[in-house]
């Protein structure tokens, strides 16, 4: 295993990279998340190209208390987010911070423990930024996961939600990752979303939790994303409810968006840590320790199903 430090970290021009939040560039400033064009990201990708020999044509993001996944890899390359130029860094506990490219299950894969939310104070388009990364290392296939609170009544703590659709709630509200100029050599400016989640891929999950014996513990469901970080009122709750939501979370959606927008075929599941409260009676309350907890608990499951599913992609869908 290695770890890998990053030396002579860029800007825009080449000429040495600062770990500040604004660019001075001919006298005006640029915030730093107008820092990421193609040319900006394509550097990120040769900085991982440089110093790897790993060409991994599936990613995978690990959630909340999911980061032991990352564990399981051979022979890894590990860049610590704050080693990577022009990267932000994971400050959520249960996240570990890293990127690392490796193997699993003898297949090339490019990991990341841990993610970026809105609520660290990241815009969208940064939280996503890793996702167009992979896509110029090479990648064709994510893999996201998360925590996630169930709100359809059938479901148990430590139930996994396979995603079959999403709803864009902060998307509703105007606030999308690919808003801006749009870059062509990624996508076009009005990307679809009525596939965003892969058929074939979420047939092969199901066909996985049946052979696991774990097929009623596996649902199929639609997904959230809520720009947190605190947790939702009753009358929230209720409301995405009557919309149709299975799952609450603060992740993925916004992945998923900048996945499909430059061609990457999308898989996500949840892991269920809690029960959405959505009874003024209930005496319940969400609690972060018991997410990270519950996907501790489970994370052994939750590696094979990822394991099983990188070679079943790899082996019958590239």
């Amino acid at each position: 295993m290695n770890i890998v430090q990053g030396n002579g970290k860029i800007d825009l021009n080449g000429n040495g990279y600062t770990n500040g939040s604004s660019y001075k560039n001919g006298g005006g400033i640029c915030k730093e998340e107008d820092l990421y064009t193609y040319d900006t990201l394509d550097q990120i990708a040769k900085f991982f190209l440089d110093r790897t020999k790993v060409r991994p044509k599936i990613g995978i993001i690990c959630g909340s208390g999911l980061g032991a996944l990352a564990e399981m890899l051979k022979n890894v390359d590990k860049f610590p987010y704050s080693s990577i130029p022009n990267f932000p860094v994971s400050t959520v506990e249960g996240h570990a911070g890293q990127m690392m490219f490796g193997y699993l299950d003898n297949v090339p894969v490019m990991c990341m423990q841990g993610r970026f939310h809105y609520y660290e104070g990241y815009p969208l388009a940064k939280c996503s930024m890793p996702i167009r990364v992979m896509k110029l290392v090479g990648v064709t296939h994510l893999i996201a996961t998360n925590a996630a609170g169930g709100l359809n009544p059938d479901y148990k703590v430590g139930d996994i939600v396979i995603v079959k659709d999403h709803i864009n709630i902060m998307g509703f509200a105007g606030n999308n990752p690919l808003q801006g100029p749009n870059d062509t050599r990624f996508g076009p400016r009005f990307p679809p979303m009525n596939k965003a989640y892969d058929r074939k891929l979420i047939d092969f999950a199901m066909q996985i939790a049946e052979e696991m014996g774990m097929k009623d513990e596996v649902h199929e469901g639609v997904y959230t994303c809520l720009g947190g970080p605190n947790y939702e009122t009753v009358a929230e709750l209720k409301m995405l409810k009557i919309l149709g939501v299975d799952a609450v979370g603060m992740s993925t959606v916004h992945e998923v968006v900048t996945a499909r927008h430059c061609d990457i075929t999308a898989f996500a599941f949840s892991i269920i840590t809690n029960k959405c409260v959505t009874e003024y009676e209930s005496m319940e309350e969400a609690c972060h320790d018991e997410v990270v907890d519950v996907g501790k608990r489970r994370q052994s499951t939750l590696s094979s199903l990822v394991c099983k599913m990188v070679s079943k992609i790899h082996n019958e869908a590239m």
